[in-house]
């Protein structure tokens, strides 16, 4: 067997990645979508192809929003810290 028996990701890691992917993703959400309330009819790229580039990246927001939150409970859970109620 040449896995050890309790794993770990990087956790610091995936916190870095996280936390720099948010502002990112939520920036992207919100641009494609100003961008999409701003077409007309004929504009290339169209309304619904920038609807769908916003949607994707408000789903990547809150994959990265739910891994950060993850993420900082494991890294508290390591420390013996009590997480805030």
């Amino acid at each position: 067997m040449s896995e050890p028996l309790h794993a770990h990701s990087a956790l610091r890691l995936r916190l870095l990645l996280s936390a720099l992917f948010l502002p990112l993703f939520l920036a992207g959400a919100a641009y494609f979508g100003q961008w999409a309330a701003g077409t007309g009819p004929g504009d290339s790229p169209g309304r619904g192809m920038l609807v769908v580039v916003a949607v994707v990246c408000a789903a990547f927001a809150l994959l990265a929003a739910a891994d950060l939150l993850v993420m900082v409970r494991r890294l508290r859970a390591e420390r013996g810290t009590p997480a805030p109620r």
